[in-house]
């Protein structure tokens, strides 16, 4: 970078930061495609991956290199990993439990296959299993009926596929998030209900939903002190929760509309919210129904 008034050398190392691609299309066919290379390496595969595609012209040295690509690009191995890698990708999409879920699965699955523990085990379960662990590792919460109802296998065969997975890993010096790369595996206890409100909230779309979310979780918290609720499916407990923030909060939604979202009966949320209602004086902060927020008058019997 030169001034053009006095000479004067600005700077003689300038790095251009914008993109370099330039197009090797045809111009004449108006296709203005930059790409010019495959994709990224993927390390959970093996191999380099050689993504350049070698034609066979007849000659001995093109047909022993069309021949390597060949044997590289229909590996069976490779071939079972992408295959599983996809069906993982597809069913935390449909849970839309992100890319960090899906990753740390799919590193879990590469784990089983590199060490041969679970030779005889349906796939599908393996798969369910690895999903089910990487929820809980990354905070997204999940039920096990949730990931049950992206399988055609049975409970039991997931759950104990789902137990000599976490056996495993508990013997490798591995985590399964990457950002703790050499943090050993610790197995995490079920999804609690104050975890599951934050969701369930979200989907049913309040006007003040930060606050009945804060509300819900703050009560599903407390039911330890509720001896009748020991033992009940967090699914239940939270939509329960839910539904006395709801009322609470003068936005009500009724039973059957959380249940929907909950996945478990209006029965069910009922006969949990009726010992929450008998525990609301204990259960329910005076901050909560402050300055008129809410009233405990607007709280349905049952």
């Amino acid at each position: 970078m030169v001034c053009a008034s006095c000479g004067l050398v600005v700077g003689d190392r300038i790095i251009d930061t914008r993109s370099e691609w330039r197009t090797f299309s045809n111009d004449d066919q108006g296709n203005d495609d930059p790409s010019r290379v495959g994709d990224a390496p993927n390390m959970l595969l093996e191999g380099s991956q050689l993504e350049t595609t070698i034609a066979f012209d007849g000659g001995k040295s093109s047909k022993n290199l069309s021949h390597i690509q060949n044997k590289m690009i229909n590996d069976k191995a490779t071939k079972s990993l992408l295959q599983a890698y996809r069906e993982i990708g597809t069913l935390t999409d449909s849970i839309n439990a992100g890319k960090a879920v899906s990753d740390a699965a799919k590193h879990i699955y590469k784990l089983v296959e590199d060490a041969r523990v679970m030779k005889g085990k349906s796939q599908e379960a393996i798969i369910a299993g690895c999903i089910f662990i990487a929820c809980r590792h990354n905070n997204v919460p999940r039920t096990f009926r949730e990931i049950f109802s992206l399988t055609r296998v049975s409970k039991k065969e997931i759950g104990r596929v789902f137990k000599q997975l976490e056996a495993f890993l508990s013997k490798q010096d591995v985590s399964v998030l990457k950002n703790q790369a050499h943090d050993k595996y610790q197995g995490k206890g079920s999804t609690s209900a104050d975890e599951l409100c934050a969701r369930y909230c979200s989907q049913l779309r309040f006007r003040n939903s930060q606050r009945i979310e804060k509300i819900s979780r703050d009560l599903a918290g407390k039911t330890s002190s509720v001896p009748d609720l020991a033992g009940r499916s967090p699914l239940s407990v939270a939509a329960a929760c839910i539904y006395m923030a709801s009322h609470l909060m003068g936005e009500p939604r009724s039973s059957k509309e959380i249940a929907q979202v909950a996945g478990v009966s209006d029965g069910t949320i009922k006969t949990a919210y009726r010992f929450l209602f008998q525990a609301k004086d204990r259960l329910i902060e005076p901050d909560w129904i402050a300055n008129g927020q809410g009233s405990i008058d607007k709280l349905p019997a049952n």
